[in-house]
């Protein structure tokens, strides 16, 4: 039977975020995965061809076993469940690997940025102005982190402190600081560059203020943990750990996991689900054991909605706490599936 179309079920997925705890049961979100699994399928033909190698039935009986498209596909192949001519939008990753340039094509941002504002809605957070050490839109247009931070226009009042060539404006981070409280949203290593420039000047944000921190430092051959970057938040900002929250996602995906302070999991929104896998079973770790991150995102709709990362993490519950990087940790099988999927779909 033939799989439902892009523009319903888009319109199920708009309906869906826009009314809380409508796919918390995981009977809900599994039959709304189910049929954007079929339309992948039958739409995207990389994916299709993957899905033929891991001999995935027509019907998988848990949403658990759609299979995942290791990230590095998206360097190799146009994981596109439409036209190529309908693509509006196209985020690509930073390609500091030395493997090139990944990307992730929309036919429209419409369910990325409904995911987007209705996550952050979700953190019952307040509305603050905003100060963006993101380079604007118009800036980087390929930059999905530089989409997401204009997209939270919609809460508030920005002010950019990075410009088109990504230098820093000390002066207007100064200025729309000493407003009252804010809320400061870059990268860890923008907020490193912060502190660094600052060369021991304190800049105490008023009281109520937060920050979210995002990404790490790759490709720059820097190291900073969690804890001391942190610290560092303190000793410049005047900010606590629980007044800064860490926001994990990757330009494969349509939604963000947040976590706020220290020592807390991540914890993504109810279209989203995240499994702990252990590279040597492939199967899903026991909760407190440690594996590689798999993630399903249901606003994927125009690409794949199962992403496997590289990205080492300990199940904690239905959250994950996330330990960093490791390119080797594929599960046993992926490597192989991937190859047959760019071989055959293109």
């Amino acid at each position: 039977m033939p799989s439902l179309s892009y523009d319903a079920l888009e319109a199920a997925l708009l309906d869906r975020i826009a009314r809380p705890g409508s796919l918390l049961a995981d009977e809900a979100f599994h039959a709304l995965a189910l049929d954007i699994f079929q339309f992948q399928r039958e739409h995207n033909a990389p994916y299709r061809q993957f899905c033929k190698y891991q001999k995935t039935p027509a019907e998988p009986s848990d949403w658990r076993q759609i299979p995942a498209v290791p990230t590095g596909a998206f360097r190799q192949a146009a994981l596109r469940a439409f036209p190529a001519t309908e693509t509006t939008v196209t985020f690509r990753t930073s390609g500091t690997t030395g493997e090139g340039y990944g990307s992730h094509h929309f036919r429209s941002p419409r369910l990325y940025e409904a995911s987007l504002l209705a996550a952050w809605k979700a953190l019952e957070l307040p509305r603050l102005p905003q100060i963006l050490l993101t380079q604007r839109p118009g800036d980087a247009p390929h930059s999905s982190l530089s989409h997401m931070m204009g997209t939270l226009g919609a809460l508030g009042e920005q002010t950019w402190c990075l410009d088109a060539g990504g230098a820093l404006d000390l002066a207007a981070l100064r200025q729309a600081a000493a407003s009252g409280p804010v809320l400061v949203l870059g990268t860890a290593l923008a907020f490193l560059h912060v502190f660094e420039r600052l060369g021991g000047e304190r800049l105490d944000l008023a009281p109520g203020s937060l920050a979210m921190e995002t990404g790490g430092y790759k490709g720059t051959g820097r190291t900073l943990a969690k804890a001391e970057l942190y610290t560092q938040f303190g000793r410049t900002l005047g900010l606590g750990p629980d007044a800064i929250l860490n926001e994990y996602s990757m330009t494969e995906l349509s939604s963000q996991w947040y976590t706020r302070g220290l020592g807390r999991p991540h914890h993504g929104p109810e279209w989203t689900r995240a499994l702990v896998i252990d590279p040597e079973t492939g199967r899903e770790a026991p909760d407190g054991e440690r594996g590689v991150l798999r993630l399903f995102d249901l606003a994927n709709l125009g690409s794949v909605l199962a992403i496997q990362t590289q990205d080492l993490a300990v199940r904690r519950g239905a959250g994950f706490e996330l330990l960093g990087r490791d390119p080797t940790a594929i599960p046993r099988g992926c490597s192989r599936s991937a190859d047959e999927l760019l071989n055959g779909g293109r």
